[in-house]
Formats: C-alpha cells, structure tokens, sequence
C-alpha cells in the first residue's frame, strides 16, 4: 500500500490524483492533504479519504479547518503555513509525495520530500525552473525518485530507456516538447490587444488553473517545461525544441542519432500521466478513455510563432544566462500574470514586465536557498514597480 500525501489537493492535478486513487483503493492511500485557503473543499475531500494530516497553507484559515473537520468527526491533525507544508512532505506518513502546489509557493515542501527520500510526484514546475540544481542536489542526498507529472516531461520520461547515465549513453539527439499553440494560436499581435483574462483562459484541449490557462497563452508554459526539461534530463537548451501540435495527442517526442522518433500519444488527460507516475514501472487503469486514432484522422505540427509569443524565447534567454535567471523570469510572470487577471494589465504587456525585470536585475549564481527566495521576493518588488510604471 502506497501512502500518499498531496500537496495542492484543491487544484485540477489535485481532482485527476485523487479519481486515480479511488480506482485503485487497494494499492493507494491518502494520508495527507493541502489546500491554500479553500476550506470547505479540503474539508470535503477530508471527510472522503481521510487522512492522517490537513494542512491549510494560508494561517488565518486553520481555526476554520479545525473547527470544521471537528463537526464531521474527522479526526485529521491540522497543520498550516510554509511549515506545514514541509512536515507534510517530508513525514513519516507518506512514501509519496505529489507536489502539486501552483507556483513559486511549492519549492519548500518540494524540496523537502526530495530530502526526504520520497517518491516525488511533480506538477509544480516552478521549483524545478527555480532550484533545478538544488532539487537533483536533494534528490541525490535523499536517495528518493523523481517523476514528472507534466504531461510533456512524462512523455519524454516514457519515451527515454532507464538506466543510461547520460541522454548521449542512450543515443539521444534532442527532445521535442509538444505544445497545443494555446486559444490564440494563428493569431497576430496585433488581434491580441484586446484580449480578456476569459479569453486566455478558454484552452482549447485541457481543463487547467487559471494561471497555468494563461502561461499556456502566452507560451511562457512551454518555456518553462523547457527550462524543467533541462533539468529534469540533463539536457542542453540546444537540444529541447518546441514544436506546436493542435490535437494535443502527442504529448512529446524523443529523437535518437539513428533517426528514429518515440512519441507518447493519449487523449489529453491528466490521469494517464499521474497513473504512470503512481503506479511506475507498472501500469495500471488511469479511467481516461482509449484513443481513437481513426476518428482523430489527422495529426498536425506547426513551427511556434516566435514573433507574436514571445515568452519562449525569454525562457531559453534565462536558461542560458542560469544562475537566478530563471528564478527571475518566474517571478515576474508570476506577478504579471496575477495582475493580467486581476485586469491591471494588458495581455501583451505580460512579456514586456518579464523582459524588462530580466534585463534590470542581475543573475547572480545560486548557492543555497536562501538565495533563491531572496531573488525571489525582489524579483516580484521590481516586476511589481514595472507593472506600476506601464499602468499609470
């Protein structure tokens, strides 16, 4: 029985875990649960799996929580804040881990169950664009694995042999990640001026957040799975292209010297990556329908249009500056984006905040983590000074 914490339990990741774990009840346990401040969900979700541990990331909350679980009989230890967070990853409750928190707020707990030895399940992109080389340093001094839970990074991960130390040992000449082009594909820049937070959000093929829905947008989503990627596989941002594929059936490719090409393909669902994750290397029933190659007819690829999307060439210019770049391109989309969909700025003004904190701060090297927070923290000051200056 594998005993499971899930960090981000309120999230579309959060939803998709949880249906994988009711199907296989026998082979899977809850033993904790997170949310950021969403009570009456976690408690709803409490009073289903009833864990060991509850944790609300918001402080002010926790009462609410207590009291709540208290009037059900859910007998659930309560934990809140960063702190909680990181017991909840790193405890002897759980042999897994999915760190599905959005955002910069999931590197701590992240980190922790990589020094934990956990069986790591990730979602949350941005501790990896943040702290790649901190997080292989934990998971390395933790002895625990890693498994993408992004449906690209999963992709590649099913598409690689196991067991080569190097991506060159396999044979490998370059990872393709996949991307739908987003609602705005075939658009110009200049049909995207009047573009609204309900218009960015519309994805055409997956069901997501609202701050993921956006970065898929603006393709700053795939510059981040390309930053993720170089982590992840050791590879050189040389050789991680992104390619646009509408259908969204090929979640990624793996180009080998000999010439040949492994892809996954499956409908777009987020349980087939999340089954395979959990259930590794075994495979098991994830509930997501068979794919219907026939009635899908065709499947198409597309250059990505640099020109009008251009958060993807700011992502491979911070991966190859390193050192606190990409943790400053994260930052500042972060804070453009919240501000994007809290109608202060403009769609196409996102990139413009990001360039401009990349090109005003400087990318020192990494050291510990502290470093990271600290560059962190003023990255969003100055991201947020840059949104100010262009509203006014």
């Amino acid at each position: 029985m594998m005993r499971i914490a899930l960090l981000g339990a309120t999230g579309s990741i959060g939803a998709s875990t949880l249906d994988v774990v009711a199907r296989h009840a026998d082979q899977f346990r809850i033993t904790a649960l997170s949310a950021h401040r969403n009570v009456e969900d976690l408690v709803t979700l409490c009073q289903r799996f009833r864990p060991q541990i509850a944790v609300i990331a918001d402080p002010a909350c926790e009462a609410d929580l207590v009291r709540r679980l208290k009037s059900i009989d859910v007998d659930a230890r309560v934990l809140s804040g960063p702190q909680g967070l990181i017991e909840a990853a790193q405890g002897g409750h759980a042999d897994c881990v999915v760190a599905a928190i959005v955002g910069a707020a999931g590197l701590e707990s992240t980190l922790a169950a990589a020094h934990a030895g956990k069986r790591l399940l990730l979602a949350n992109k941005e501790s990896v664009v943040m702290a790649g080389a901190l997080l292989r340093a934990a998971l390395d001094a933790g002895g625990g694995e890693l498994l993408p839970i992004d449906s690209e990074h999963n992709a590649v991960f099913q598409c690689l042999p196991h067991g080569r130390n190097s991506l060159a040992d396999a044979g490998v000449r370059r990872l393709l990640l996949t991307a739908s082009g987003g609602p705005f594909r075939g658009r110009s820049r200049e049909e995207l001026v009047e573009v609204t937070p309900d218009m960015a959000c519309a994805h055409p093929n997956w069901s997501m957040g609202r701050k993921i829905s956006v970065d898929s947008a603006t393709l700053m989503n795939k510059g981040l799975e390309v930053i993720e990627a170089h982590f992840l596989f050791d590879a050189a941002a040389s050789d991680i292209e992104v390619v646009v594929h509408p259908q969204s059936i090929v979640h990624s490719m793996v180009e080998y010297c000999d010439g040949s090409v492994l892809a996954q393909l499956g409908n777009p669902d987020m349980r087939t990556a999340i089954a395979y994750a959990l259930a590794w290397p075994e495979r098991i029933d994830a509930g997501v329908a068979p794919l219907d190659l026939v009635r899908i007819a065709q499947l198409g690829f597309e250059a990505v249009d640099r020109r009008t999307f251009r958060c993807l060439d700011l992502a491979y210019q911070a991966l190859a500056v390193g050192g606190i770049a990409p943790t400053l391109l994260n930052a500042a989309n972060e804070e453009a984006v919240a501000a994007f969909l809290g109608g202060r700025l403009p769609f196409l003004a996102i990139e413009a905040v990001i360039e401009e904190c990349l090109a005003r701060l400087p990318s020192n090297p990494i050291s510990q983590l502290s470093d990271l927070i600290d560059s962190d923290l003023t990255a969003r000051r100055e991201a947020q000074r840059i949104i100010g200056s262009l509203v006014a």
